[in-house]
This record gives C-alpha cells, sequence and structure tokens, in this order.
C-alpha cells in the first residue's frame, strides 16, 4: 500500500489504468467491437482514464474514511485492501457508469430510458469491475508499486 503522497498518486494511475483497460474492453465487448477502430479506441481510452483519474481522486479519501470507519479486524492489511475495495468500486461504478452512459448515447445510441439503461449499466459493470479489483488489477498495482516504485522513492530521497 502506498506510504506517502507520491506513492498514492502512482499506485491510483496504476489502479486507473488497469480497471479502465478492463472495463473499456469489457464495455465494448458487451456494445460490439465492430464500431471501433484502434484509433478511436485509443482516444476513447485516454479521455476515460483522465475521467476515471479524476473521479478517482474525489472518491479515494471518502471510500478510505468510511472503510475505517466500519466495524473489522483493521489490524491485517487484507481486511483493509477488501473492505476498501468494497467502498471504493461502487462509487467508482456509479461515477463511471454515468460517464459510459453518456459516452454510449453519443456514439451509438440508447433505446429507451436512459435510466433504464444507466441502471443496467451500474448492474453489469459492477459484476466486473469488483472481481478485477480485487483479484486482477489491485494485486499487479501493489506488486508493482512495492517492486518498483517504493525502492525508486526511496533511493531517490537517500541520493537526493
Amino acid at each position: 500500500m502506498p506510504s506517502n503522497k507520491k506513492e498514492g498518486i502512482i499506485f491510483g494511475l496504476f489502479m486507473c489504468f488497469g480497471m479502465v483497460l478492463i472495463m473499456s474492453v469489457y464495455n465494448s465487448a458487451l456494445h460490439g467491437f465492430s464500431s471501433y477502430s484502434v484509433e478511436k479506441a485509443l482516444i476513447q481510452f485516454v479521455i476515460t482514464f483522465i475521467v476515471a483519474f479524476i473521479a478517482e481522486s474525489f472518491v479515494e479519501p471518502i471510500a478510505h474514511k468510511l472503510a475505517r470507519s466500519l466495524p473489522y479486524d483493521q489490524t491485517k492489511e487484507l481486511n483493509f485492501i477488501i473492505v476498501f475495495a468494497f467502498c471504493m468500486v461502487p462509487m467508482m461504478v456509479v461515477i463511471m457508469s454515468a460517464y459510459g452512459t453518456i459516452l454510449t448515447m453519443i456514439t451509438v445510441g440508447i433505446e429507451g430510458s436512459i435510466l433504464t439503461a444507466y441502471l443496467k449499466t451500474v448492474a453489469l459493470n459492477i459484476i466486473v469491475a469488483l472481481p478485477s479489483q480485487l483479484l486482477i488489477v489491485g494485486p499487479i498495482s501493489r506488486k508493482l508499486l512495492c517492486k518498483y516504485i517504493k525502492p525508486a522513492i526511496q533511493n531517490t530521497e537517500l541520493n537526493g
């Protein structure tokens, strides 16, 4: 887990990159890949990444505070990681599903009610986002942080 602001920002970038990648591929598969070009997908990825990172910067402190306020054994880091994910992911899904619904409405259109489309998007996204966060993106991001970023930051602080 990040131990300072710089590590927190880098960790957030890793998490956003991984989650946006997985959720973009998933949502593209739901809507069909036929309307996408590589250029269009890359532009959409970059914009979505920026939106997700901004959303994460607002949601993370709220989720952190909520996770710390709940009754569970906080002495074990794994417990906090799981509880934090259960606090963070639903909030991010609600925000990013609104973004996704708007994007879908603009790019391919929505049949029927926008509210129904949004609620369907939230339901479809939560079932992939939470396991992806807990089983793939979170562990990879923590491993990258511990293996490459923390030692690099410590070396910079010692030599600088």
